[in-house]
């Protein structure tokens, strides 16, 4: 008897990443010393714990960073864990447009001389215990030397691209019925067509080539079945919209947008199938590759206009 080989498709970088986001992750900020004695830092989701014995946790850094140096030279670094009403941190320490992470931040120095943030959750002060290259990040594991128990607040959650509290809080107001659709699609046409026109000078052919994708896996995931998937594509959609424009506030903006539209049509819209659509999504993305600012931006208007003329789907 022979069997054959069932062929595994090659992973989709780009869905990959959104299936990683199906997992809930805390969000903390690993910081170190240069070598002159400043304080460096950068936001880190990948913070997980190791052993009891000796105390190891480890966290990875991609190779192209700036600051991978900086961490390698060291030899120390401190785990500083966030809290829900420290988001604001988060999105400084992410940011590639803020110079000194740390002005205005209030820290001190732990007893390994590496920076702890002020009011975080917990702080675990490290010596680099093992370094392992792996893909396109370096892994440190590091000993824990010191650790500070700080703020009783609730940790910030990170969950398909959006902190979970937020995510929460706008899921409890989708369905008490507090986002009227009128609010919602001036919202979107305001929001998406800003970042529409944003995209016609900014945006690379691969970026747009990302959107087309996204239109082609709505048109593909139209069975009653496939709402799951559907959901997935309306919101790589919009998600690839917001990455184009090149705007890094309102692309925080687009994504509780985002985590709205995902609990509407989960939850609120009837989302059948809309093949009356389909053409109108193809025209925005017929706009955006011809750099058509205004064009593109009607198309948005005309795709959700004739959505909301029949509310019954996606």
């Amino acid at each position: 008897m022979s069997y054959e080989t069932p062929q595994i498709d090659a992973i989709e970088p780009k869905l990959f990443r959104q299936l990683l986001g199906c997992f809930p992750t805390g969000v903390a900020v690993v910081t170190t010393t240069t070598a002159d004695g400043r304080p460096a830092g950068l936001t880190c989701n990948s913070f997980s714990s190791v052993s009891l014995e000796p105390p190891l946790v480890l966290f990875s850094l991609r190779k192209a960073s700036s600051l991978l140096p900086t961490f390698v030279e060291a030899g120390t670094f401190s785990i500083n864990i966030l809290s829900q009403s420290q988001d604001v941190l988060s999105g400084r320490f992410a940011s590639s447009k803020i110079a000194d992470k740390f002005e205005g931040v209030a820290w001190r120095k732990g007893p390994l001389g590496t920076p702890l943030i002020d009011d975080c959750l917990a702080s675990f002060e490290c010596t680099v215990y093992a370094r392992h290259e792996a893909g396109d990040h370096e892994i440190f594991i590091g000993e824990v030397k010191h650790m500070t128990p700080g703020s009783p607040d609730h940790a910030l959650v990170f969950y398909k691209g959006a902190y979970m509290m937020l995510a929460e809080s706008l899921r409890k107001l989708v369905l008490d019925g507090q986002l009227g659709t009128n609010d919602m699609d001036e919202a979107y046409r305001s929001l998406y067509g800003t970042l529409l026109r944003l995209a016609c000078v900014r945006a690379s052919e691969e970026e747009v080539d990302a959107i087309e994708r996204a239109v082609d896996q709505i048109e593909q995931h139209q069975g009653e079945k496939a709402l799951p998937q559907r959901i997935e594509a309306m919101a790589s959609f919009f998600s690839s919209i917001a990455l184009a424009g090149h705007n890094e506030a309102l692309q925080l903006m687009a994504r509780t947008m985002t985590a709205v539209l995902r609990e509407r049509m989960a939850l609120v819209i009837p989302a059948h199938p809309r093949p009356d659509v389909f053409p109108l999504r193809r025209k925005v993305v017929e706009r955006l590759r011809a750099r058509d600012a205004d064009g593109a931006a009607a198309a948005l208007d005309e795709f959700i206009t004739v959505l909301r003329a029949n509310e019954t789907g996606q």
